[in-house]
């Protein structure tokens, strides 16, 4: 029988000579979504990548070290800071950004005071399962269309091969011993970009370009401005659902009880959001691509989150040649490792359904997890979300929501009713 590899926990010490490629992994999972952000909205790419890495130092700090997990640029912003940029100006969306962070820090003031023993009654293990599954599987559109549809213009031959070798060097790094098993997604990625540069889909020329000691851009300034406060600001109480949903993955994976954390671990959010909107970047909250790393390769040590942090720091702001080399690795590339990384977090879901020892013989069960992961789901992959007045609720936190309601409405199985009935003939 093969052996699980050794984990490392949270407080474990890793080598120097491990923990610099074991943080360079964790920098290149989350680099292709954090540039992708800014390029949508406008914001440059660079001041991004510069500030996931502080935005990651303040929530290690906020945590008192204790949660591992870093910090990218998050989605859910990426339509209204569009919209307000496109009519009042990205300085203007920048002063949302910024008080974003605001609602982030005031959220975490409340379930301080509050407590947290209240997401045990809204949230019971059957729907924190679903609602993995959904954060998993809702991704997997993203990672399937980069390595199948990398040129935009359907089903692309190469791509998909590229990926393809991609994905089975993860899956065969990550069941070796030693180093290799525990920086698969790093392995694969440099084999993927080699295959990818023999195919000649390897740009070299912003490489060769680029400087090798360089000064960070910061082309935008926060400018106050009320309606795109009032645009920007309210999208962080739908984050803050996606923020407990990565919260209770990062306690699955790891198997601690993060929960209780809760409040300092939004009030990271918060911080680095507040700095990003002062910097001229896109909202800095957590990130699935890295709870999936920590899935394949089972380190757990905050220290390798020091490293990728410091990485993302020089890259971002200091070394344009490094930045250019990272951002010259093709789609098809980075969709390989993702289909890997997102399947592994959907997998947790199902795991938590079996630890947790969920009956789906009790029709409340099957109802909440149902409805909560076909829907979330189906909006993800579909690109839908709720339009309220001048916001949307995306998929998952429209899931989410629907969950918490079945669980509060849904009637619960008495113990008396569990029972096996007199009829049923013992054996």
């Amino acid at each position: 029988m093969a052996r699980q590899r050794e984990v490392i926990g949270v407080s474990d010490h890793v080598p120097v000579a491990q923990a610099i490629p074991l943080g360079i992994q964790h920098m290149m999972s989350m680099f292709g979504s954090t540039v992708l952000v800014p390029i949508l909205t406008g914001l440059h790419p660079s001041v991004a990548i510069m500030c996931s890495g502080i935005g990651t130092v303040c929530y290690l700090l906020m945590t008192k070290n204790k949660i591992p997990s870093y910090l990218g640029s998050s989605f859910a912003f990426i339509s209204p800071i569009v919209a307000v940029g496109a009519t009042q100006g990205l300085d203007a969306a920048l002063s949302g950004i910024f008080c974003a962070g605001l609602v982030f820090l005031a959220v975490a003031g409340i379930i301080k005071l509050a407590g947290t023993a209240w997401i045990d009654r809204i949230l019971p293990p059957v729907l924190i399962a679903s609602i993995i599954v959904v954060i998993g599987i809702g991704l997997s559109a993203t990672a399937v269309n980069m390595a199948l549809n990398s040129s935009g213009d359907g089903f692309d031959a190469i791509g998909t091969l590229v990926a393809g070798v991609t994905l089975f060097a993860a899956v065969g790094f990550s069941s070796m011993k030693g180093l290799i098993g525990t920086i698969p997604v790093l392995l694969a990625i440099v084999v993927g970009y080699v295959v990818a540069a023999f195919f000649g889909l390897v740009d070299f020329a912003p490489v060769m370009d680029a400087a090798w000691v360089g000064l960070p851009s910061f082309q935008n300034h926060p400018v106050i401005d009320p309606v795109a406060i009032a645009l920007i600001a309210p999208v962080a109480l739908v984050v803050v659902i996606e923020h407990i949903g990565h919260l209770l993955v990062v306690s699955e994976v790891v198997g601690e009880d993060f929960v209780p954390m809760l409040p300092r671990s939004l009030a990271g959010d918060g911080i680095a959001t507040c700095i990003a909107g002062l910097l001229g970047s896109p909202p800095a909250t957590t990130y699935a691509e890295n709870i999936g790393v920590m899935s394949v390769t089972r380190v757990y040590a905050t220290q390798i989150f020091w490293y990728a942090a410091g990485f993302a720091f020089i890259v971002g702001g200091f070394c344009p040649k490094l930045e250019a080399l990272i951002m010259s690795i093709p789609t098809p590339v980075m969709g390989g490792v993702s289909l890997l990384l997102f399947g592994l977090i959907a997998s947790n879901g199902l795991r938590m359904l079996v630890t947790n020892n969920i009956d789906f013989g009790e029709n409340r069960n099957l109802m909440i997890a149902a409805v909560t992961i076909v829907l979330g789901v189906g909006m993800e992959c579909g690109g839908y979300s709720i339009p309220v007045g001048d916001y949307t609720i995306p998929g998952m936190a429209a899931s989410a929501i629907v969950g918490i309601v079945l669980n509060l409405i849904l009637p619960k199985v008495s113990a008396q009713d569990s029972a096996e009935p007199d009829y049923i003939e013992e054996r």
